[in-house]
């Protein structure tokens, strides 16, 4: 058998693995699902009519808020949810799944791929749930080409491919689960200081540079940018490269953990 034979086959049976974990320990999914859309209701019919004075120069309402909450909550799903990928490793390392792996004979890379792709399914499904929730709120993207929601979608995969790489580093890292969720709170602490509630020109002067000067605010202008027509300038490309770079660098401090076993 090939080493791509070996690699496909191997990856299958760990992802499989790891969805039928989810299927059999639903409550944290279900937390980290319900998150998200919780946040959703809470700032559109709470806080909306207020929140909605900080765009638009003050003359928009509940449902302009709504469409310029739904891009910065999608992106919000995404850290929320693969902070399930950081629990779930930290799992298999206290229980030994992970030694009992590296010493058997399966393609070496297979049990961090079942890991990432399980987790970024899950975060599809998740961002599936909410947009389906945030349609029957209100939300419409009519001026969005087929061209513009594809490249949103893909912007969309590529940064949970990024955070879930994080995710799983911190999971290895962690000594217990506790411990690697405390490690990815960052996850849903950024986008709450992010530009996903309120512009980040609308925020004090020295509190702007946090909110701009992250992975989140670019990748949400940028999705608001594809489906709503908003301006998007240089975010596009700042975007794509908090994803490389967070992917890389994800990836390395994973599997550089992973095979510190083997050594």
């Amino acid at each position: 058998m090939s080493t791509l034979s070996l690699a496909v086959r191997d990856s299958s049976t760990m992802l499989r693995r790891n969805l039928l974990h989810v299927r059999r320990y639903p409550s944290m999914t279900l937390n980290l699902l319900l998150t998200p859309i919780m946040l959703l209701l809470l700032f559109v019919y709470v806080f909306g009519n207020v929140m909605s004075a900080g765009i638009g120069g003050g003359g928009a309402d509940r449902s302009d808020y709504i469409a310029y909450l739904v891009p910065g909550l999608l992106v919000m799903t995404i850290g929320s949810t693969v902070i399930g990928a950081a629990i779930s490793v930290s799992m298999d390392m206290t229980e030994g799944l992970i030694a009992r792996f590296r010493t058997m004979a399966v393609y070496r890379g297979s049990v961090l791929i079942g890991h990432v792709v399980g987790s970024v399914l899950q975060v599809l499904a998740s961002l599936v749930l909410v947009g389906a929730v945030a349609v029957a709120i209100g939300f419409r993207s009519t001026d969005a080409t087929v061209l513009e929601w594809l490249a949103a979608i893909g912007l969309l995969v590529l940064f949970a491919l990024a955070l879930t790489w994080i995710a799983v580093g911190m999971g290895m890292a962690s000594p217990n689960p506790e411990a690697a969720s405390n490690m990815a709170t960052p996850l849903i602490l950024l986008p709450l200081i992010s530009s996903a509630f309120t512009p980040a020109d609308t925020m004090p002067g020295w509190f702007r540079p946090i909110a701009e000067y992250q992975p989140f605010t670019p990748t949400i202008e940028t999705l608001r940018g594809l489906l709503l027509g908003t301006g998007i300038g240089n975010n596009w490309w700042i975007a794509l490269a908090w994803c490389v770079g967070l992917t890389v660098l994800g990836y390395r401090w994973s599997t550089s953990q992973f095979n510190r076993g083997l050594k």
